[in-house]
């Protein structure tokens, strides 16, 4: 079993699942007692949020390079940021490492397609949804055709993430918004629905979406556990 390296605390309450995830899998891949082997490095997201808000990406990307070499000293032999939006300093972080980076959009694509679904609708951070280091990657990559919310409603998923969720906090009327701007996205077409912050899993529960929908959060901890295993998912 190969030593999984975490870029955790962005935010924490996310990074929970994580080690969560990856632990049940290896337990009911393997039985018995066997859990991960795993080594973290959790950053104080105060300073990160600050460095996304005001557009700092290279600082970003700097502060996690060093976070996943220190990683690697520590003995993992594979990477996992453990958030969605931090994917957008990935080529720094990989250029700071000789061990792979696995990468979130690809289990999640292959799940996708493996639903047979070509359109989906993408819910995450304003820079998630907006920017094209994360939507390029499914588009290009993955072939898929990607339907993001209207901008007023971007807002307001960026918002209920940093807020609420971030602090580990579940608004009812939070919840409602969620699921009225999914029902505008299967409207205009989505088959499907990418849950694209690792934290918002907390606030949408799949048995109320009348569409598959694609946990990000799940999605990636699996798979890193079956690449641990060496064992493909992808």
């Amino acid at each position: 079993m190969k030593t999984i390296g975490l870029l955790g605390g962005m935010s924490w309450e996310s990074t929970i699942p994580y080690y969560r995830i990856i632990n049940e899998t290896i337990k009911n891949c393997l039985g018995g007692l066997h859990s991960a082997k795993i080594v973290m490095h959790s950053v104080d997201f105060h300073d990160i949020e600050i460095l996304q808000r005001t557009g700092r990406w290279e600082e970003c990307g700097r502060i996690l390079a060093q976070a996943a070499s220190s990683l690697e000293q520590a003995g993992a032999e594979l990477l996992v940021i453990c958030t969605n939006t931090m994917h957008k300093v990935a080529p720094a972080i990989e250029q700071a490492v000789s061990i792979p980076l696995l990468h979130i959009v690809d289990p999640t694509a292959a799940a996708v397609k493996k639903a047979k679904i070509s359109t989906v609708g993408l819910l995450g951070t304003r820079f998630t949804m907006e920017e094209d280091f994360y939507i390029d990657r499914l588009r290009q990559k993955h072939g898929l055709t990607i339907l993001v919310p209207e901008q007023y409603d971007r807002l307001e998923i960026h918002r209920v993430i940093f807020d609420e969720l971030c602090v580990g906090t579940i608004v009812e009327s939070s919840r409602s918004e969620y699921h009225r701007i999914i029902d505008r996205l299967i409207a205009q077409g989505a088959q499907g629905i990418i849950l694209g912050c690792t934290e918002i899993s907390m606030l949408v529960k799949p048995a109320k979406i009348p569409v598959p929908v694609f946990d990000t959060t799940s999605l990636h901890a699996e798979y890193a556990a079956l690449r641990a295993l060496n064992e493909e998912m992808v």
